[in-house]
């Protein structure tokens, strides 16, 4: 713990850096501000959680030190539980075939059990499907946190929101009308939404950095994941259904069941590409029919929600397992 200990002051003072550049209003401290877990998710996978919470703490006490009380909290929701819990998560493992509680797999008990076994020692890793599913929760929660300082309804948050996008408007075009009422009604109307996915989409890319980074530091303690056979958890459909139906009840509980399942719904997104990576994995185009997609996507956003069915559509009828039994050789009988 001891010579973890620099490591997670570094993690922590760069996570707050990052985190404190948005005061600054410069266009590159948006993108810091997002990547603010970074550092911290780094420390985690490849130092352990303990390293993780360190810093985290020792940043969310240096930020409120320097901002106040409330930029420490909102450092502690947004980034620091995140990237600890989360990288928790991908260092829990457990014995193949033993139904035993996960628990956090060290290198060194790994190598010792490999030197007694003389054999690698197999581990089930926690499911890459349920990690994204903690992702939505956390994306779920520091939406729902920010709306609330907005307003304690519904109608409060909405009026705060439109006050606020009216103002960027003027800003932008001095001209007003009857369209830019439109498009700020619009705007109002999808941005806890919106504001959702963007948070489920910079955690889940925080999540793949760290990942990528500890990996090649070689200091991560589980061998990358098939992330093409990334499935959800049963009861994540029934609790997008549930959260689905909520979104039309109006008020406040709408707009949080919004938010979850807007989050929900960026799940079965990634699982969706995840079914393209499978099904397109003996084509000859392969690489330019996905790069088509992901271009689509980033260019005009909505057909994301084709992607989405097509997550749901795999959970509901087993896609990826139907084209893998397919396209899978047979096993060699020994000729007698």
């Amino acid at each position: 713990m001891t010579m973890n200990l620099p490591v997670a002051i570094a993690a922590g003072c760069a996570s707050a850096l990052m985190f404190a550049s948005i005061i600054s209003g410069a266009l590159i401290s948006v993108l810091l501000f997002y990547l603010a877990p970074l550092p911290l998710m780094v420390a985690a996978m490849g130092w352990g959680p303990a390293c993780a919470a360190i810093g985290g703490a020792f940043a969310a006490v240096s930020l409120g030190v320097l901002f106040g009380v409330s930029y420490s909290a909102a450092f502690v929701l947004t980034v620091a539980l995140p990237a600890w819990w989360l990288g928790h998560l991908v260092l829990l493992g457990r014995p193949a075939g033993v139904d035993t509680p996960p628990q956090r797999i060290e290198q060194a008990t790994i190598q010792e059990t490999d030197a007694a076994l003389a054999t690698p020692l197999p581990v089930d890793w926690y499911p890459l499907g349920r990690v994204l599913v903690w992702i939505a929760c956390f994306a779920a929660l520091t939406t729902t946190a920010a709306l609330l300082t907005l307003g304690s309804d519904a109608s409060a948050i909405t009026d705060a929101l439109r006050r606020g996008l009216v103002r960027i408007a003027k800003v932008q075009d001095g001209a007003s009308g009857d369209q830019a009422s439109e498009v700020v009604d619009a705007f109002v109307a999808i941005a806890p939404a919106a504001a959702a996915t963007v948070a489920m989409a910079t955690l889940t890319l925080n999540m793949w950095l760290a990942a990528k980074v500890t990996a090649a530091s070689g200091r991560l303690r589980r061998p990358w994941p098939d992330v093409r056979a990334t499935t959800l958890p049963p009861m994540a459909l029934v609790a997008t259904m549930i959260a689905l139906a909520l979104s039309f009840v109006g008020g406040l509980p709408a707009m949080l069941a919004q938010i979850i399942t807007a989050c929900l719904m960026m799940t079965y997104a990634l699982t969706g590409f995840a079914v393209l990576h499978t099904i397109t994995l003996t084509m000859r185009s392969r690489g330019l029919w996905l790069g088509s997609v992901y271009a689509i996507v980033l260019m005009f956003v909505w057909p994301v929600i084709t992607v989405v069915g097509i997550g749901i559509a795999d959970a509901v009828f087993g896609f990826r397992q139907r084209y893998l039994q397919r396209h899978t050789p047979p096993p060699l009988t020994p000729k007698s």
